[in-house]
């Protein structure tokens, strides 16, 4: 069954209008959103955890409505840009704490906790705060903390944007593991070309609130018919 469907799938938040998106995602697939600022990708991205309920479609997680599912059994993973860790908590704390709110064993706590953090090369930081810690570390303790979960779906927001590229480069290794490995599907927002490609094995184009395609990475620089998405391309109108 498809981990996640966007039906007709039309939404208002203040001036953005998200109108008639429809796609769908493979098992174990990655996913690319890319598009300008403003162009809707992140209101899309919370729209396929359920944060909000459609004005007109459906987003479907693994078949059902996911708003009609509860929040505890959705098993979606979210990332952030920024993180969104817990200050006042160590990493290991901030890794346990959805299993935490599961109310799963102390035992299973730790023992995952641990586990996850040994598979992303951050053990070594579980006592540790979030202030101390570099940008890369940061970003594998968010991944860690939804990946400890177990997700069916991984969402990712801008996940690089604020990594040097040495880091960027381990990263990417890292989630081009992560549908096999996780056996889940990954949709990803992105402002970056290149990093689309390389990540996903699809990408829908965004503008405006609007999908303008979708297409295979490796057809993303396709000429069409449509002016505004060449431009967003850089494929120059030698016409």
């Amino acid at each position: 069954m498809t981990p996640l469907t966007f039906d007709n799938f039309c939404l208002t938040r203040g001036s953005m209008h998200i109108r008639n998106i429809s796609f769908a995602l493979e098992e174990r697939e990655t996913f690319a959103i890319l598009g300008r600022t403003g162009a809707g990708k992140t209101l899309l991205l919370e729209s396929a955890a359920g944060f909000y309920a459609p004005e007109g479609g459906k987003v479907l997680l693994y078949g059902s409505p996911v708003q009609d599912i509860p929040l505890t059994e959705r098993r979606i993973g979210f990332v952030y840009q920024d993180h969104a860790l817990f200050p006042h908590m160590s990493v290991e704390a901030n890794i346990a704490y959805g299993l935490r709110v599961r109310h799963a064993p102390r035992d299973e706590q730790k023992n995952r906790t641990r586990d996850i953090a040994s598979m992303l090369g951050i053990e070594h930081v579980l006592k540790s705060y979030p202030q101390t810690l570099s940008g890369g570390e940061k970003q594998r303790v968010a991944l860690a903390r939804a990946l400890v979960l177990r997700p069916r779906l991984l969402l990712l927001d801008e996940p690089f944007s604020s990594l040097d590229p040495a880091t960027k480069k381990k990263l990417y290794d890292e989630v081009r593991t992560i549908p096999q490995k996780f056996d889940c599907a990954v949709l990803f927002v992105t402002h970056d070309f290149r990093e689309a490609q390389m990540l996903a094995s699809r990408i829908g184009i965004m503008d405006h609130g609007n999908m303008l395609c979708i297409r295979r990475s490796e057809d993303l620089f396709a000429r069409s018919n449509h002016a505004g998405l060449n431009a967003f391309l850089g494929l120059e109108d030698n016409a």
